[in-house]
């Protein structure tokens, strides 16, 4: 199987999900367990998505400048400060500990 055969293939896959998620009915999801469990689930992902994205480095569990500004964001997260100045926040403390050497 090529490269373009799996994107294909993937997206006929994606294309057919998303048209079977119209199908099902809404009363499905609007009971309470369906609806907690989505809610749920998505904060699942995304946290799962960020353990990932700051502490993975191909196979291996890496301890880089991500880790303290992911930390910098998450206290300023709990300040309740606008999500760009978080953002900026975040990435001046990771520039500034890989300008300094540190965890590069």
């Amino acid at each position: 199987m090529t490269l373009w055969n799996a994107v294909l293939v993937a997206s006929i896959v994606c294309v057919a999900l998303k048209t079977l998620g119209y199908l099902i009915p809404p009363r499905w999801f609007e009971a309470p367990t369906p609806s907690r469990i989505t809610d749920l689930l998505t904060v699942a992902l995304l946290a799962a998505l960020v353990a990932v994205q700051t502490l993975g480095a191909g196979q291996d569990v890496v301890v880089d400048a991500r880790v303290p500004a992911l930390l910098a964001a998450a206290g300023l997260l709990l300040l309740r400060a606008p999500f760009l100045v978080v953002v900026i926040a975040a990435a001046v403390v990771a520039a500034l500990l890989r300008l300094w050497g540190w965890a590069a």
